[in-house]
């Protein structure tokens, strides 16, 4: 006996649930990676470290994590200043590189599901 099956393939609900998934990949990863540099962002009254948010931009599938003072990029370039332990310069450059396997089984763990349909 041979069993028959019949397969629909709806290739624009997969796209969408694709897209979905990485959306939801890049925001969980960039929350990640903001958490990561917050531990490491130089502090003295917490106005940098408060500063800081993850975005993503949907249509062009990125994400970003920035910090919003007027001193946030000297204080990420400038690798003389003394800082308290485990503050650094490149708070957010290092994290981001460390991190950058979990960043990818983030989106990809993410991407999965939604083709799983969950």
């Amino acid at each position: 006996m041979t069993a028959r099956y019949r397969l629909r393939w709806d290739r624009q609900a997969a796209v969408r649930g694709t897209r979905a998934g990485a959306v939801r990949g890049l925001r969980l990863a960039a929350e990640h990676v903001l958490e990561r540099s917050r531990r490491r962002v130089p502090i003295e009254e917490g106005t940098l470290e408060r500063s800081g948010v993850a975005s993503v931009d949907e249509t062009a599938l990125t994400a970003g994590v920035s910090y919003d003072t007027p001193y946030a990029i000297r204080q990420h370039e400038e690798m003389h200043y003394r800082h308290d332990a485990g503050r650094s310069a490149k708070y957010l450059e290092g994290p981001l590189t460390e991190e950058s396997r979990t960043v990818a089984q983030i989106i990809a763990a993410q991407v999965r599901r939604s083709l799983r349909g969950r």
